[in-house]
């Protein structure tokens, strides 16, 4: 089965065949940790996570990097403000995205680069462009020549005029053309500073990226990945000084991006205020809820969030886990990944085919009747979920989420209550225990194997 990607390098579906079958490379610009993220950031890794569960079916000798950019000037102006180092603010909002990360199901990268860690290779970076004549040193910065690089603007289809209005680019007397971007700044003495040929300075945020892709994954990386907002100046820069660093080769063979949240009819940005935090939705929501909404709509398409389509999730996954656990009691096998679940994502990761494929794997499992076809229905449903990292719990696990053990029994008892109730016909009493659970949101269901309760 052939996957087809879109390629925004050439603005085209195409087949994706590794360079290398034997390591294939996949770079996801990751977070800048200065504070939470918002559940907008988490889009971009849920959605490659599902690509790279699909790239290692294929080939298992994926090599995925997604890094932490820990030098900023925005941790620093946190850093400033709190009077601590810069380290402790990054160690801090690094340890809760790994954790809100794994909680919403995504599996840690091979590679996790730290700005902070490859600063001499940045150096070696900036050095090899200053000497190709792609770069050059002025008032202890060092900057990109963007006329240097005939393609520059090639990736984001961008003029000069809107490229200068879309980077809001500093008109700073050092520069040769108001488009240069910086690689090197200076660092006065109160901020964080690394020595180099041009003075004590840190690096500018484009070479990070292209030096710690370089470092862990080749001059030539078959996979380039991150949100649309980043495509320029941040992947436009990269693009430049990775290809001018490596003489001309091609720095990322496909370039994809995800599109952004939407809130309220408005893009999801700090800036605006309108963000929703991960780290407390993770506290109020099911976390695979999460993960199911950010997989509802096609990956490049804006996805517009509300509590609305966090609720839509809960009840398609406890649709899921119902006919889950319907099947509690029958053992499941190892079995390949469907091959009609296979199919939507190797169609440019069309998760929402996916998604409705699941709904109809579970409808079969429900219908089954023999023992065999009941393990097999469950096998073909759990191993469809894996492929998105969904129903990687118990069902009983899910549907007891959020509750404790003395509510539970007294659930239970009320229950009880009622199934005495009905035995003795005494229905209003029954209607009264239906209706007071009911209002305290637990809803139960009357089966041919039982009553079964929920939390709504």
């Amino acid at each position: 089965m052939e996957l087809r990607l879109y390629n925004n390098l050439r603005r085209r579906l195409e087949a994706f065949a590794p360079a290398d079958p034997a390591r294939v490379t996949m770079y996801l610009c990751g977070p800048t940790v200065y504070s939470y993220v918002h559940i907008g950031n988490a889009r971009g890794p849920v959605v490659f996570d599902v690509l790279a569960r699909l790239l290692r079916r294929r080939y298992p000798k994926l090599v995925y990097a997604r890094n932490i950019t820990d030098v900023d000037d925005k941790i620093n102006s946190a850093a400033q403000e709190l009077g601590v180092s810069i380290a402790t603010i990054t160690d801090k909002f690094t340890a809760i995205y790994r954790e809100d990360m794994c909680r919403l199901g995504v599996i840690p990268p091979d590679e996790e680069p730290h700005a902070t860690a490859h600063v001499p290779q940045m150096i070696a970076m900036i050095e090899r462009l200053i000497d190709s004549g792609s770069a050059y040193a002025a008032d202890g910065h060092v900057l990109f020549s963007v006329a240097s690089y005939p393609d520059y603007g090639n990736l984001s289809r961008r003029s000069t005029e809107d490229m200068l209005a879309g980077a809001r680019v500093e008109v700073a007397p050092y520069k040769r053309d108001p488009g240069d971007f910086v690689l090197w700044k200076p660092s006065p003495p109160e901020l964080p500073g690394w020595d180099s040929p041009w003075g004590r300075g840190r690096p500018g945020w484009h070479i990070e990226c292209s030096a710690m892709a370089e470092a862990h994954l080749g001059e030539t990386i078959d996979i380039h990945a991150g949100g649309v907002d980043l495509l320029f100046p941040h992947h436009e820069n990269e693009v430049a000084q990775s290809t001018c660093a490596h003489g001309g080769k091609v720095f990322a063979r496909f370039w994809l991006h995800n599109g952004m949240l939407n809130f309220a009819g408005a893009k999801m940005s700090k800036s605006l205020g309108n963000v929703s935090v991960l780290h407390e939705l993770l506290a109020t929501k099911p976390p695979e809820a999460l993960r199911y909404a950010l997989l509802s709509a096609q990956y490049r398409q804006p996805l517009d969030w509300s509590d609305a389509v966090i609720e839509q999730a809960v009840q398609t996954l406890n649709r899921l886990y119902g006919s889950l656990r319907d099947l509690v009691d029958v053992r499941a096998d190892l079995v390949e990944t469907p091959a009609e679940i296979d199919a939507a994502l190797c169609d440019d990761l069309n998760t929402p085919a996916a998604l409705a494929e699941l709904s109809r794997l579970a409808g079969e499992a429900r219908k089954a009747a023999s023992a065999d076809d009941k393990r097999l229905a469950k096998s073909r449903l759990l191993a469809a979920g894996a492929a998105l990292g969904l129903l990687q719990q118990s069902p009983a696990d899910w549907f007891s989420r959020g509750s404790d053990s003395d509510d539970d029994a007294r659930i239970q008892a009320l229950i009880d209550e009622r199934n005495g109730a009905k035995k003795s016909r005494d229905f209003a009493r029954a209607d009264a225990i239906r209706q007071q659970l009911a209002d305290e949101g637990v809803l139960i269901e009357d089966t041919p194997a039982g009553v079964r309760w929920r939390r709504g």
